[in-house]
């Protein structure tokens, strides 16, 4: 936010903030106005920040007791997408 003059210069993050603050910017000047704030424009501007870069998750690990209890349970199994499933989780190291 900044003041030039009488123009009151505002940031918005993205288009619809923008659009939504135009919208209102002759009632936020009546506002200003009738505090004694001597506004007579509002220029809104976009400021788009960048993203923070997310750092892809890391595979976790099947420890051994778990490796372990999966296999057995997989073996009970009749032949389905589920045991194949458990048997490739079983085989992460």
């Amino acid at each position: 936010m900044q003041l030039d003059g009488q123009t009151l210069i505002l940031g918005a993050d993205n288009g619809a903030v923008a659009a939504k603050l135009r919208q209102i910017s002759s009632e936020l000047i009546s506002l200003f106005l009738t505090r004694g704030c001597e506004v007579t424009g509002i220029q809104i501007r976009v400021q788009v920040r960048a993203q923070p870069q997310v750092e892809p998750p890391r595979p976790r690990k099947v420890g051994e007791s778990a490796k372990k209890a999966l296999e057995e349970f997989a073996v009970e199994l009749a032949d389905s997408p589920l045991k194949d499933a458990l048997q490739r989780l079983a085989k992460r190291r």
